[in-house]
């Protein structure tokens, strides 16, 4: 099956991650189907080094079939895993500091396009929103099993949804609910007479998906691992496609960015704190009025970006 794919603010990361003729070491941290991999490879220098890392195994093989036809392919490393085990991955590799890092987070449009994954709510499928196929979790797990109490929890914080309670009691009922369509429809049955711009299946489904996958929770290790991994000057962009995902990284290059108390603030401070970057991005850019008409699903997009001291 094939894919079109649009990198999203594809020349703002370039810039930012500064890898043009570079010899260092980058990580493409979610290599998807490789578009921002094949052109930072293109960027680099000839002895640049570039790491794809993917959980879908189905995006990796077609991710590395593209790079194959870019120059510089031989210097790209794919590899299966998570980002939250940036470290395990790279020490596998025998590789210590990097030079870069790009995350570009949530899920590809061959995801959402692929009905039998069970992203959308709008294609009959079974209830699965696993990024990994071979990890255990899936949505039929969440939506089946859950307790009251920890079904409202995802649907409230990771949905921000304020019919939590309603929609988890309807849900509750209606067990056991095996399809995309069928849980869809119970959530609009929970949610009539609401006026909504957006399908209101829409925050439950990323509710679902988010705690299938654990994709705050890994974000939050990653971010950490990826500043001890990185050589001071190197470099981490972030693109995120939701409040939750880019609320963690806005306070995450806060806290790293903050100067200590001390008379010298770079140096340690009282309360074990200090300041490991330098932020790049002020406020968070998003995609240019030309790239949302060619590309809709660009328009959430936010992007941030650092460089360590």
């Amino acid at each position: 099956m094939s894919f079109e794919h649009k990198s999203v603010l594809l020349k703002e990361t370039l810039a930012l991650l500064n890898a043009g003729s570079s010899n260092g070491i980058y990580v493409d941290a979610t290599l998807g189907l490789g578009g921002h991999s094949a052109e930072i490879l293109r960027a680099l220098g000839p002895d640049g080094r570039l790491i794809g890392i993917d959980c879908d195994r189905r995006n990796l093989e077609q991710a590395a079939a593209f790079i194959r036809k870019t120059p510089g392919h031989e210097r790209f490393t794919p590899v299966k895993g998570n980002f939250r085990d940036l470290d395990v991955i790279l020490a596998d590799l025998n590789i210590s500091e990097i030079d870069g890092i790009i995350y570009d987070l949530g899920v590809s449009s061959a995801h959402f396009d692929d009905g039998l994954r069970g992203f959308s709510f709008s294609k009959e499928a079974p209830l699965d929103m696993r990024l990994d196929a071979e990890s255990a979790l899936t949505a039929a797990d969440v939506v089946n099993n859950y307790r009251a109490a920890d079904l409202e929890r995802v649907i409230r914080e990771y949905g921000e949804e304020y019919k939590y309670r309603k929609i988890a009691d309807y849900i509750i009922k209606n067990r056991p609910i095996t399809t995309t369509t069928q849980l869809a429809g119970i959530i609009a049955n929970a949610k009539r007479g609401m006026k909504e711009k957006i399908n209101p299946a829409t925050k439950v489904f990323q509710a679902i998906r988010i705690e299938v996958n654990d994709e705050l929770g890994a974000l939050k290790i990653s971010l950490e691992k990826s500043l001890k991994a990185l050589n001071p000057g190197g470099r981490v962009v972030v693109i995120s496609f939701h409040s939750l995902e880019d609320r963690i990284v806005k306070r995450f290059f806060a806290s790293e960015s903050t100067d200590c108390v001390c008379e010298n603030k770079r140096l340690e401070c009282a309360c074990g704190h200090k300041q490991s970057i330098n932020l790049l991005t002020k406020k968070a850019l998003t995609p240019q009025e030309e790239e949302t008409v060619l590309n809709p699903r660009a328009r959430s997009a936010k992007l941030r970006a650092a460089e360590k001291i």
